[in-house]
């Protein structure tokens, strides 16, 4: 086990869901946020969402690489804003070890976003200031493969 990781077992719960309920795979996501207090307000929405599992949070890059590797997630969030964290290096390692992970970021600035763009990197970007629904259709988004 990783110094500051969080990594969630998920009890199963039992029953089914109604047939006028369209059922929708498990998105499996990793949280990386230096702040504990955003990765713990994310997570508690997040899980608030049945289709969305917090599998992990991770409070810097090595903790984030590791747990990658080892958590599998379909989507890891991460704070453009966490000190030492390069969105395009970061990226880059972690699709070298998980080469099927999607990454969402999110932004407080536009001058972020438009960093990112410049530097053409596969990353969904989301304004802290675009509120939960414009995140959770990020996430839903980035964890379904193309066509």
């Amino acid at each position: 086990m990783h110094v500051g990781v969080q990594v969630y077992q998920v009890p199963e719960l039992p029953g089914s869901c109604p047939a006028s309920e369209a059922v929708r795979p498990m998105i499996r996501v990793l949280l990386v946020d230096n702040d504990v207090s955003a990765r713990a307000v994310l997570r508690m929405r997040l899980s608030l969402e049945p289709d969305l599992q917090v599998v992990g949070e991770a409070a810097d890059r090595d903790t984030a690489l590791a747990l990658v590797k080892e958590l599998v997630p379909d989507v890891v969030v991460m704070d453009v804003q966490n000190p030492g964290l390069n969105v395009t290096a970061v990226t880059a390692m972690l699709r070298r070890r998980c080469p099927t992970c999607a990454v969402v970021v999110l932004i407080l600035h536009d001058t972020d976003a438009a960093r990112i763009r410049d530097q053409d990197i596969e990353v969904t970007v989301v304004g802290k200031h675009e509120g939960d629904v414009r995140l959770l259709a990020a996430i839903r988004s980035a964890a379904t493969p193309a066509p």
